[in-house]
Protein backbone atom coordinates (compact mmCIF):
# COMPACT_ATOMS: atom_id res chain seq x y z
CA UNK A 1 0.00 0.00 0.00
CA UNK A 2 1.41 3.21 -1.07
CA UNK A 3 0.26 5.14 2.19
CA UNK A 4 1.38 3.32 4.96
CA UNK A 5 -0.65 5.09 8.12
CA UNK A 6 -2.16 8.07 8.24
CA UNK A 7 -2.29 9.93 11.84
CA UNK A 8 -3.86 12.66 13.40
CA UNK A 9 -2.74 14.81 16.30
CA UNK A 10 -4.11 17.96 18.02
CA UNK A 11 -2.24 21.02 17.60
CA UNK A 12 -0.18 22.06 20.33
CA UNK A 13 -0.72 25.17 22.53
CA UNK A 14 0.54 27.86 23.98
CA UNK A 15 2.84 28.51 26.73
CA UNK A 16 2.90 26.03 29.46
CA UNK A 17 0.69 23.24 27.67
CA UNK A 18 0.95 20.53 30.39
CA UNK A 19 -2.31 19.16 30.48
CA UNK A 20 -1.53 17.65 26.61
CA UNK A 21 0.05 14.84 25.70
CA UNK A 22 1.03 14.81 21.95
CA UNK A 23 3.55 11.78 21.76
CA UNK A 24 3.14 8.66 19.25
CA UNK A 25 3.16 4.94 20.07
CA UNK A 26 6.31 5.32 17.41
CA UNK A 27 7.85 8.50 19.45
CA UNK A 28 11.22 8.22 20.68
CA UNK A 29 12.96 10.89 21.95
CA UNK A 30 16.51 11.60 20.20
CA UNK A 31 19.67 11.74 22.40
CA UNK A 32 22.96 13.05 22.16
CA UNK A 33 26.00 10.76 21.90
CA UNK A 34 29.43 12.02 22.23
CA UNK A 35 31.11 8.86 20.77
CA UNK A 36 32.88 8.32 24.45
CA UNK A 37 31.52 4.77 24.84
CA UNK A 38 30.35 5.29 28.44
CA UNK A 39 27.06 4.15 28.19
CA UNK A 40 26.17 2.91 31.68
CA UNK A 41 24.70 -0.01 30.22
CA UNK A 42 23.42 -1.29 33.82
CA UNK A 43 20.85 1.13 34.12
CA UNK A 44 20.01 0.08 30.50
CA UNK A 45 20.67 -3.84 29.96
CA UNK A 46 19.52 -6.59 32.31
CA UNK A 47 22.38 -9.05 30.86
CA UNK A 48 24.99 -6.00 31.79
CA UNK A 49 27.48 -7.65 34.13
CA UNK A 50 30.18 -5.67 35.70
CA UNK A 51 33.31 -6.01 33.62
CA UNK A 52 35.58 -6.09 36.97
CA UNK A 53 33.85 -8.99 37.88
CA UNK A 54 35.01 -11.43 34.74
CA UNK A 55 38.06 -12.89 33.68
CA UNK A 56 39.45 -11.89 30.50
CA UNK A 57 38.15 -14.85 28.68
CA UNK A 58 35.03 -14.05 29.78
CA UNK A 59 35.03 -10.25 28.86
CA UNK A 60 36.06 -11.43 25.31
CA UNK A 61 32.49 -13.82 24.92
CA UNK A 62 30.74 -10.84 26.65
CA UNK A 63 32.24 -8.49 24.24
CA UNK A 64 31.64 -11.07 20.90
CA UNK A 65 27.85 -11.70 21.78
CA UNK A 66 27.03 -7.70 21.36
CA UNK A 67 29.34 -7.27 18.77
CA UNK A 68 27.93 -9.92 16.87
CA UNK A 69 24.18 -8.15 18.00
CA UNK A 70 25.59 -4.91 16.45
CA UNK A 71 26.99 -6.18 13.02
CA UNK A 72 23.08 -7.30 12.69
CA UNK A 73 21.42 -4.21 13.67
CA UNK A 74 24.37 -1.96 11.39
CA UNK A 75 23.23 -4.84 8.32
CA UNK A 76 19.92 -3.65 9.11
CA UNK A 77 20.20 -0.43 8.97
CA UNK A 78 19.70 0.55 12.51
CA UNK A 79 23.02 2.88 13.45
CA UNK A 80 21.50 4.37 16.37
CA UNK A 81 20.78 0.74 18.41
CA UNK A 82 23.89 -1.05 16.50
CA UNK A 83 26.15 2.17 18.08
CA UNK A 84 24.46 1.24 21.78
CA UNK A 85 25.70 -2.70 21.33
CA UNK A 86 29.44 -1.27 20.12
CA UNK A 87 29.40 0.63 22.56
CA UNK A 88 29.09 -2.60 24.63
CA UNK A 89 31.26 -4.40 23.56
CA UNK A 90 33.65 -1.98 23.96
CA UNK A 91 33.34 -1.72 27.51
CA UNK A 92 34.11 -5.69 27.91
CA UNK A 93 36.80 -5.85 25.49
CA UNK A 94 37.62 -2.59 23.03
CA UNK A 95 39.68 -3.43 20.24
CA UNK A 96 40.24 -1.24 17.05
CA UNK A 97 37.59 -3.11 15.35
CA UNK A 98 35.12 -2.15 17.47
CA UNK A 99 36.15 1.30 17.05
CA UNK A 100 36.50 1.18 13.73
CA UNK A 101 32.63 -0.71 13.22
CA UNK A 102 31.36 1.75 16.05
CA UNK A 103 33.07 5.10 14.05
CA UNK A 104 30.89 3.81 10.51
CA UNK A 105 28.21 3.67 12.42
CA UNK A 106 28.28 7.45 14.04
CA UNK A 107 29.58 8.54 10.29
CA UNK A 108 26.21 6.34 8.56
CA UNK A 109 24.23 8.91 10.80
CA UNK A 110 26.27 11.99 9.93
CA UNK A 111 27.64 12.50 13.39
CA UNK A 112 31.61 13.00 12.12
CA UNK A 113 32.62 14.22 15.22
CA UNK A 114 32.26 11.62 16.93
CA UNK A 115 33.30 9.43 13.79
CA UNK A 116 36.28 11.03 14.01
CA UNK A 117 37.09 10.51 17.79
CA UNK A 118 36.59 6.41 17.51
CA UNK A 119 38.41 6.09 14.76
CA UNK A 120 41.15 7.68 15.79
CA UNK A 121 40.92 5.54 18.95
CA UNK A 122 40.96 2.55 16.46
CA UNK A 123 44.54 3.41 14.85
CA UNK A 124 45.77 4.16 18.32
CA UNK A 125 44.99 0.45 19.62
CA UNK A 126 46.33 -1.19 16.20
CA UNK A 127 48.34 1.23 14.51
CA UNK A 128 48.66 -1.47 10.99
CA UNK A 129 44.81 -1.84 11.10
CA UNK A 130 44.08 -0.28 7.38
CA UNK A 131 40.00 0.37 8.22
CA UNK A 132 41.41 2.59 11.11
CA UNK A 133 42.62 4.97 8.57
CA UNK A 134 39.85 5.30 6.14
CA UNK A 135 37.44 6.10 8.62
CA UNK A 136 39.79 8.99 10.07
CA UNK A 137 40.39 9.96 6.27
CA UNK A 138 35.90 9.78 5.71
CA UNK A 139 35.47 11.77 8.64
CA UNK A 140 37.49 13.94 8.34
CA UNK A 141 36.52 14.53 4.45
CA UNK A 142 33.14 14.63 5.80
CA UNK A 143 33.96 17.56 8.12
CA UNK A 144 35.47 19.57 5.22
CA UNK A 145 39.25 18.71 6.87
CA UNK A 146 41.36 17.80 2.99
CA UNK A 147 44.68 18.29 4.37
CA UNK A 148 43.79 15.87 7.29
CA UNK A 149 41.93 13.39 5.21
CA UNK A 150 44.84 13.61 2.69
CA UNK A 151 47.56 12.93 5.54
CA UNK A 152 45.48 9.87 6.32
CA UNK A 153 45.07 8.17 2.95
CA UNK A 154 49.10 9.04 2.93
CA UNK A 155 49.28 6.91 5.81
CA UNK A 156 47.35 4.18 4.15
CA UNK A 157 49.71 4.16 1.07
CA UNK A 158 52.72 4.43 2.95
CA UNK A 159 51.84 1.52 5.31
CA UNK A 160 50.25 -0.31 3.13
CA UNK A 161 51.90 0.36 -0.39
CA UNK A 162 49.70 -2.59 -2.40
CA UNK A 163 46.63 -0.68 -1.43
CA UNK A 164 45.17 0.36 -4.48
CA UNK A 165 41.99 2.20 -3.04
CA UNK A 166 44.01 4.31 -0.44
CA UNK A 167 45.89 5.15 -4.22
CA UNK A 168 42.48 6.28 -5.37
CA UNK A 169 41.82 8.14 -1.89
CA UNK A 170 44.09 9.69 -2.15
CA UNK A 171 43.47 11.49 -5.80
CA UNK A 172 40.66 12.29 -5.10
CA UNK A 173 41.20 14.23 -1.78
CA UNK A 174 43.85 15.96 -3.28
CA UNK A 175 41.54 17.10 -6.36
CA UNK A 176 38.75 17.65 -3.82
CA UNK A 177 41.73 20.26 -2.54
CA UNK A 178 42.88 21.83 -5.44
CA UNK A 179 39.34 22.28 -6.33
CA UNK A 180 38.93 24.24 -2.89
CA UNK A 181 41.68 26.05 -3.34
CA UNK A 182 40.18 27.48 -6.71
CA UNK A 183 36.65 27.96 -5.66
CA UNK A 184 37.67 30.49 -2.15
CA UNK A 185 40.17 32.27 -4.77
CA UNK A 186 37.18 33.09 -6.74
CA UNK A 187 34.08 33.23 -3.94
CA UNK A 188 34.10 36.85 -3.22
CA UNK A 189 33.68 37.92 -6.66
CA UNK A 190 32.00 41.37 -6.74
CA UNK A 191 29.07 40.71 -8.90
CA UNK A 192 26.23 38.03 -8.74
CA UNK A 193 26.90 35.10 -11.37
CA UNK A 194 23.11 36.13 -12.59
CA UNK A 195 23.80 39.61 -13.11
CA UNK A 196 25.41 39.08 -16.99
CA UNK A 197 23.41 35.63 -17.68
CA UNK A 198 21.63 35.84 -21.24
CA UNK A 199 19.53 32.65 -21.96
CA UNK A 200 17.21 34.75 -24.31
CA UNK A 201 20.49 34.36 -27.17
CA UNK A 202 20.64 30.77 -26.87
CA UNK A 203 18.99 28.81 -29.90
CA UNK A 204 17.21 25.49 -29.10
CA UNK A 205 17.85 23.12 -31.49
CA UNK A 206 15.68 21.48 -33.49
CA UNK A 207 16.55 18.09 -32.55
CA UNK A 208 14.91 19.09 -28.76
CA UNK A 209 12.44 17.37 -28.39
CA UNK A 210 11.25 18.24 -24.75
CA UNK A 211 8.68 20.86 -23.69
CA UNK A 212 9.31 24.27 -24.44
CA UNK A 213 9.03 27.54 -21.98
CA UNK A 214 7.78 30.42 -23.73
CA UNK A 215 7.07 34.20 -23.13
CA UNK A 216 8.24 35.74 -19.46
CA UNK A 217 5.60 33.78 -17.20
CA UNK A 218 5.90 29.87 -16.08
CA UNK A 219 2.75 28.14 -17.07
CA UNK A 220 0.88 25.06 -15.68
CA UNK A 221 1.23 23.07 -19.12
CA UNK A 222 5.36 24.02 -18.92
CA UNK A 223 5.52 22.77 -15.47
CA UNK A 224 3.59 19.14 -15.89
CA UNK A 225 5.48 18.37 -19.52
CA UNK A 226 8.38 19.33 -17.85
CA UNK A 227 8.28 16.84 -15.40
CA UNK A 228 6.74 13.85 -17.28
CA UNK A 229 10.18 14.61 -20.04
CA UNK A 230 12.35 14.56 -16.84
CA UNK A 231 10.59 11.02 -15.70
CA UNK A 232 11.73 8.95 -18.63
CA UNK A 233 15.21 10.52 -17.77
CA UNK A 234 15.62 13.11 -20.60
CA UNK A 235 17.33 16.71 -20.06
CA UNK A 236 15.74 19.80 -20.12
CA UNK A 237 16.99 22.54 -22.95
CA UNK A 238 19.68 24.43 -20.95
CA UNK A 239 18.37 27.58 -22.05
CA UNK A 240 15.17 26.90 -19.95
CA UNK A 241 16.93 25.20 -17.18
CA UNK A 242 18.59 28.89 -16.74
CA UNK A 243 15.73 30.88 -17.20
CA UNK A 244 14.14 29.07 -14.25
CA UNK A 245 17.52 29.91 -12.33
CA UNK A 246 17.19 33.60 -13.16
CA UNK A 247 13.36 34.37 -12.62
CA UNK A 248 14.54 31.96 -9.32
CA UNK A 249 16.90 34.22 -8.25
CA UNK A 250 15.02 37.57 -9.14
CA UNK A 251 12.28 36.25 -6.83
CA UNK A 252 13.92 34.67 -3.66
CA UNK A 253 16.21 37.54 -3.13
CA UNK A 254 12.85 39.18 -2.70
CA UNK A 255 12.37 37.36 0.60
CA UNK A 256 13.06 38.31 4.13
CA UNK A 257 15.49 35.36 5.93
CA UNK A 258 12.29 34.16 7.91
CA UNK A 259 9.35 34.42 5.94
CA UNK A 260 5.60 34.80 7.93
CA UNK A 261 2.55 32.36 6.49
CA UNK A 262 -0.91 33.37 7.06
CA UNK A 263 -3.78 31.67 8.79
CA UNK A 264 -5.49 31.20 5.91
CA UNK A 265 -2.44 29.36 4.07
CA UNK A 266 -1.27 27.59 7.14
CA UNK A 267 -4.68 26.16 7.24
CA UNK A 268 -4.54 24.12 3.96
CA UNK A 269 -0.80 24.27 3.76
CA UNK A 270 1.13 20.73 3.36
CA UNK A 271 4.88 20.32 5.31
CA UNK A 272 7.39 17.87 4.09
CA UNK A 273 10.84 17.04 5.08
CA UNK A 274 14.25 16.60 3.15
CA UNK A 275 13.55 15.10 -0.32
CA UNK A 276 17.32 14.36 -1.20
CA UNK A 277 17.40 14.05 -4.61
CA UNK A 278 14.65 11.35 -4.66
CA UNK A 279 12.72 12.64 -7.70
CA UNK A 280 10.11 9.50 -8.34
CA UNK A 281 9.23 9.65 -4.42
CA UNK A 282 8.68 13.34 -4.58
CA UNK A 283 5.98 12.89 -7.18
CA UNK A 284 4.27 10.02 -5.19
CA UNK A 285 3.79 12.67 -2.58
CA UNK A 286 2.16 14.65 -5.25
CA UNK A 287 0.36 11.59 -6.17
CA UNK A 288 -1.17 10.99 -2.94
CA UNK A 289 -1.45 14.74 -1.86
CA UNK A 290 -1.91 16.42 -5.01
CA UNK A 291 -0.51 18.62 -7.18
CA UNK A 292 1.02 22.15 -5.17
CA UNK A 293 -1.33 25.07 -6.18
CA UNK A 294 -2.96 28.20 -4.83
CA UNK A 295 -5.12 25.29 -2.52
CA UNK A 296 -2.73 23.23 -2.01
CA UNK A 297 0.27 25.10 -0.82
CA UNK A 298 3.34 23.33 0.75
CA UNK A 299 6.47 23.87 2.26
CA UNK A 300 9.31 21.81 1.64
CA UNK A 301 11.92 21.75 4.78
CA UNK A 302 15.36 21.87 2.99
CA UNK A 303 17.88 19.51 1.57
CA UNK A 304 16.64 19.15 -1.65
CA UNK A 305 19.57 18.23 -3.37
CA UNK A 306 22.50 15.41 -2.81
CA UNK A 307 22.40 11.65 -2.31
CA UNK A 308 19.53 11.13 -4.47
CA UNK A 309 20.68 10.72 -7.90
CA UNK A 310 18.18 13.03 -9.30
CA UNK A 311 18.98 15.97 -7.25
CA UNK A 312 18.52 18.28 -10.19
CA UNK A 313 15.18 17.06 -11.13
CA UNK A 314 13.46 17.47 -7.48
CA UNK A 315 15.27 21.23 -7.18
CA UNK A 316 14.19 22.28 -10.87
CA UNK A 317 10.77 21.07 -10.07
CA UNK A 318 10.39 22.65 -6.74
CA UNK A 319 11.73 26.16 -8.37
CA UNK A 320 9.00 25.52 -11.39
CA UNK A 321 5.98 25.52 -8.37
CA UNK A 322 7.58 28.54 -6.92
CA UNK A 323 7.38 30.34 -9.95
CA UNK A 324 4.34 29.21 -10.56
CA UNK A 325 2.59 30.17 -7.41
CA UNK A 326 4.90 31.99 -5.30
CA UNK A 327 2.32 32.90 -2.29
CA UNK A 328 1.91 28.83 -1.75
CA UNK A 329 5.36 27.20 -2.50
CA UNK A 330 7.63 27.37 -0.01
CA UNK A 331 11.03 26.40 0.34
CA UNK A 332 13.55 26.61 3.36
CA UNK A 333 17.50 26.31 3.02
CA UNK A 334 18.68 23.20 4.06
CA UNK A 335 22.21 22.07 5.14
CA UNK A 336 22.74 20.68 2.14
CA UNK A 337 22.13 23.70 -0.21
CA UNK A 338 25.67 24.64 0.16
CA UNK A 339 28.90 24.31 -1.68
CA UNK A 340 30.75 21.75 0.68
CA UNK A 341 28.20 19.32 1.05
CA UNK A 342 27.02 19.65 -2.77
CA UNK A 343 30.83 18.95 -3.42
CA UNK A 344 30.87 15.84 -1.10
CA UNK A 345 27.56 14.60 -1.74
CA UNK A 346 27.00 14.53 -5.47
CA UNK A 347 24.72 17.73 -6.41
CA UNK A 348 28.17 19.48 -7.65
CA UNK A 349 28.66 16.50 -9.84
CA UNK A 350 25.55 15.98 -11.08
CA UNK A 351 24.99 19.21 -12.39
CA UNK A 352 28.25 19.27 -14.30
CA UNK A 353 27.32 15.92 -15.41
CA UNK A 354 24.14 16.90 -16.72
CA UNK A 355 24.89 20.43 -17.94
CA UNK A 356 28.01 22.47 -17.11
CA UNK A 357 29.94 24.12 -14.12
CA UNK A 358 28.05 27.68 -14.97
CA UNK A 359 24.95 26.00 -14.26
CA UNK A 360 25.96 24.71 -11.03
CA UNK A 361 27.81 28.13 -9.99
CA UNK A 362 24.08 29.80 -10.35
CA UNK A 363 22.22 27.14 -8.00
CA UNK A 364 25.14 27.34 -5.42
CA UNK A 365 23.92 31.38 -5.77
CA UNK A 366 20.67 31.03 -5.61
CA UNK A 367 20.91 28.34 -2.58
CA UNK A 368 22.34 31.52 -0.22
CA UNK A 369 19.15 33.18 -0.72
CA UNK A 370 16.62 30.49 0.67
CA UNK A 371 14.70 31.26 3.45
CA UNK A 372 16.15 30.23 6.76
CA UNK A 373 12.89 29.83 8.78
CA UNK A 374 8.98 30.18 8.29
CA UNK A 375 6.37 30.80 11.06
CA UNK A 376 3.15 29.46 10.51
CA UNK A 377 0.42 31.73 11.59
CA UNK A 378 2.41 33.12 14.58
CA UNK A 379 2.12 29.71 15.79
CA UNK A 380 4.87 27.35 14.55
CA UNK A 381 8.47 27.93 13.36
CA UNK A 382 9.36 25.92 10.82
CA UNK A 383 13.53 25.70 10.29
CA UNK A 384 15.06 22.73 8.78
CA UNK A 385 17.95 22.10 11.40
CA UNK A 386 16.94 23.19 15.11
CA UNK A 387 17.68 26.15 17.75
CA UNK A 388 21.06 28.16 18.89
CA UNK A 389 23.94 27.81 20.56
CA UNK A 390 22.86 30.71 22.97
CA UNK A 391 19.58 31.96 24.84
CA UNK A 392 17.60 34.95 23.88
CA UNK A 393 17.10 34.85 20.34
CA UNK A 394 14.19 35.85 18.82
CA UNK A 395 12.29 35.62 15.46
CA UNK A 396 13.38 38.90 15.13
CA UNK A 397 17.13 38.05 15.30
CA UNK A 398 16.34 35.39 12.23
CA UNK A 399 15.06 38.08 10.42
CA UNK A 400 17.66 40.09 10.24
CA UNK A 401 20.39 37.56 9.27
CA UNK A 402 22.01 38.93 6.30
CA UNK A 403 21.88 35.35 4.72
CA UNK A 404 23.88 35.85 1.33
CA UNK A 405 26.87 37.71 3.37
CA UNK A 406 26.35 36.45 7.13
CA UNK A 407 28.79 38.38 9.59
CA UNK A 408 29.84 36.28 12.58
CA UNK A 409 27.01 36.30 14.95
CA UNK A 410 24.59 36.04 11.53
CA UNK A 411 26.64 32.79 10.59
CA UNK A 412 26.46 31.20 13.97
CA UNK A 413 22.68 31.90 13.86
CA UNK A 414 22.31 30.49 10.43
CA UNK A 415 24.84 27.30 11.07
CA UNK A 416 22.53 26.32 14.25
CA UNK A 417 19.47 26.59 12.28
CA UNK A 418 20.66 24.74 9.26
CA UNK A 419 22.53 21.78 11.76
CA UNK A 420 21.43 21.91 15.02
CA UNK A 421 19.73 18.77 15.96
CA UNK A 422 17.20 18.24 19.52
CA UNK A 423 18.37 15.57 22.14
CA UNK A 424 16.54 13.99 25.56
CA UNK A 425 19.02 15.86 27.85
CA UNK A 426 18.65 19.60 29.30
CA UNK A 427 20.86 22.28 27.72
CA UNK A 428 23.14 22.65 25.02
CA UNK A 429 25.94 20.55 23.95
CA UNK A 430 28.27 20.94 21.00
CA UNK A 431 27.42 18.59 17.92
CA UNK A 432 28.45 15.15 17.07
CA UNK A 433 28.10 16.86 13.39
CA UNK A 434 30.82 19.12 13.84
CA UNK A 435 28.61 22.05 13.31
CA UNK A 436 25.39 23.30 15.27
CA UNK A 437 24.37 22.07 18.70
CA UNK A 438 22.49 19.79 20.32
CA UNK A 439 19.41 21.83 22.92
CA UNK A 440 17.60 20.04 25.12
CA UNK A 441 13.69 19.95 25.90
CA UNK A 442 14.07 22.72 28.21
CA UNK A 443 15.88 25.22 25.66
CA UNK A 444 12.92 24.42 23.33
CA UNK A 445 10.17 25.39 25.39
CA UNK A 446 12.14 29.01 26.84
CA UNK A 447 12.19 29.70 22.78
CA UNK A 448 8.73 28.78 22.74
CA UNK A 449 7.23 30.69 25.49
CA UNK A 450 9.70 33.82 24.79
CA UNK A 451 8.30 33.79 21.21
CA UNK A 452 5.00 33.34 21.92
CA UNK A 453 4.94 29.86 19.54
CA UNK A 454 3.45 26.45 19.81
CA UNK A 455 6.25 24.58 18.53
CA UNK A 456 8.92 23.93 16.85
CA UNK A 457 8.89 21.78 13.16
CA UNK A 458 12.20 20.82 11.96
CA UNK A 459 14.25 17.84 9.10
CA UNK A 460 17.77 16.95 8.47
CA UNK A 461 16.91 13.76 10.23
CA UNK A 462 16.42 10.14 9.27
CA UNK A 463 13.15 8.77 11.00
CA UNK A 464 12.15 5.13 11.07
CA UNK A 465 8.04 6.25 10.43
CA UNK A 466 8.93 9.23 8.66
CA UNK A 467 7.81 11.79 11.42
CA UNK A 468 8.86 11.73 15.49
CA UNK A 469 7.33 13.91 18.17
CA UNK A 470 9.13 14.58 20.59
CA UNK A 471 8.75 16.73 23.88
CA UNK A 472 4.47 16.77 23.95
CA UNK A 473 4.39 18.13 20.78
CA UNK A 474 7.31 21.05 21.43
CA UNK A 475 9.52 19.72 18.51
CA UNK A 476 8.49 17.93 15.26
CA UNK A 477 11.24 16.44 13.36
CA UNK A 478 9.44 15.44 9.45
CA UNK A 479 11.04 13.42 6.72
CA UNK A 480 10.61 12.66 3.17
CA UNK A 481 12.76 10.97 1.10
CA UNK A 482 11.69 6.91 2.07
CA UNK A 483 14.05 3.99 2.23
CA UNK A 484 16.88 6.87 1.94
CA UNK A 485 19.92 6.08 -0.02
CA UNK A 486 18.18 2.87 -1.23
CA UNK A 487 19.17 1.64 1.75
CA UNK A 488 17.73 2.55 5.41
CA UNK A 489 14.00 1.18 4.85
CA UNK A 490 12.38 4.28 6.35
CA UNK A 491 9.17 5.78 5.61
CA UNK A 492 8.47 9.20 4.44
CA UNK A 493 6.26 11.19 5.54
CA UNK A 494 4.14 14.75 6.13
CA UNK A 495 2.24 17.34 7.76
CA UNK A 496 -1.04 18.32 6.38
CA UNK A 497 -2.27 21.48 8.92
CA UNK A 498 -6.19 21.59 10.32
CA UNK A 499 -7.77 24.00 11.95
CA UNK A 500 -6.50 22.63 15.47
CA UNK A 501 -4.97 19.22 14.30
CA UNK A 502 -1.67 18.00 12.44
CA UNK A 503 -2.44 15.10 10.54
CA UNK A 504 0.91 12.67 9.70
CA UNK A 505 0.67 10.85 6.32
CA UNK A 506 3.77 7.87 6.27
CA UNK A 507 4.10 6.31 2.73
CA UNK A 508 7.06 3.36 1.17
CA UNK A 509 9.62 4.19 -1.48
CA UNK A 510 8.40 3.82 -5.28
CA UNK A 511 10.53 2.26 -7.64
CA UNK A 512 12.85 4.61 -9.64
CA UNK A 513 15.55 3.97 -12.81
CA UNK A 514 18.38 1.88 -12.25
CA UNK A 515 20.77 4.26 -10.50
CA UNK A 516 22.02 3.68 -7.57
CA UNK A 517 22.66 7.15 -4.32
CA UNK A 518 24.91 9.46 -5.05
CA UNK A 519 28.07 8.06 -2.55
CA UNK A 520 30.78 10.96 -1.54
CA UNK A 521 32.54 13.03 -4.05
CA UNK A 522 30.16 12.92 -6.75
CA UNK A 523 30.67 9.58 -7.81
CA UNK A 524 27.76 7.19 -9.20
CA UNK A 525 27.34 3.93 -7.86
CA UNK A 526 26.71 0.88 -9.87
CA UNK A 527 23.74 -0.42 -10.59
CA UNK A 528 22.19 -2.26 -7.98
CA UNK A 529 23.89 -5.93 -8.19
CA UNK A 530 26.34 -5.22 -9.85
CA UNK A 531 29.70 -4.10 -7.38
CA UNK A 532 31.26 -6.86 -5.43
CA UNK A 533 30.99 -7.39 -1.48
CA UNK A 534 33.24 -6.77 0.67
CA UNK A 535 33.91 -8.96 4.14
CA UNK A 536 34.51 -7.11 7.51
CA UNK A 537 37.56 -8.64 9.81
CA UNK A 538 34.43 -9.39 12.18
CA UNK A 539 32.66 -11.81 9.99
CA UNK A 540 29.96 -9.65 8.26
CA UNK A 541 29.40 -9.64 5.27
CA UNK A 542 28.66 -6.12 3.70
CA UNK A 543 28.86 -2.88 1.97
CA UNK A 544 31.88 -0.40 2.98
CA UNK A 545 30.42 3.13 2.03
CA UNK A 546 33.67 4.41 0.93
CA UNK A 547 35.19 1.15 -0.74
CA UNK A 548 32.35 0.64 -3.55
CA UNK A 549 33.84 0.33 -6.91
CA UNK A 550 33.18 3.86 -8.14
CA UNK A 551 32.27 4.86 -11.85
CA UNK A 552 31.51 8.41 -13.67
CA UNK A 553 27.88 8.38 -14.90
CA UNK A 554 27.86 9.07 -17.77
CA UNK A 555 24.58 11.14 -19.80
CA UNK A 556 22.95 11.33 -23.14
Amino acid sequence: MPIQNVVEFPQRKKEANSDISLKSPESTNTTASNGSGAHHQEKTDPNFVDPSTLSAEERLKKSDEYKAKANKLFGDQKFDLAVDEYSKAIEYHPTAILYSNRSFSYFKKELFVSALDDAKKATELDPMYVKGYYRLGSANMALGHYQDAKINFQTVVKKFPNDNEGRQKLKTVSALIQRKAFEDAIQFSAESAFKNLDYESMAVDESYKGPHFIGEDITLEFVKDMIEYMKSQKSIHKKYILKILKKSFDLFTKLPSLVDIDHETTQNITVCGDTHGQFYDLLHIFELNGLPSKEKPYLFNGDFVDRGSFSLEVIVTLLAFKLLYPDHMHLTRGNHESIEMNRFYGFHGEVVAKYSEMVYDLFAELFSWFPLAFVLDNSYLVVHGGLFDRDGVTLDDIRKINRASPDSNDNALLQCLLWSDPQQNPGILPSSRGVGVYFGPDVTRKFLKENNLCGVIRSHEVKENGYQIDDEGSIITIFSAPNYCDQSGNLGAYINFGKDTLKFTTFSEVPHPDIGPIVPHGYYLLPRGSFQELEYEDNYIGLHFLTFHFIKCKWT
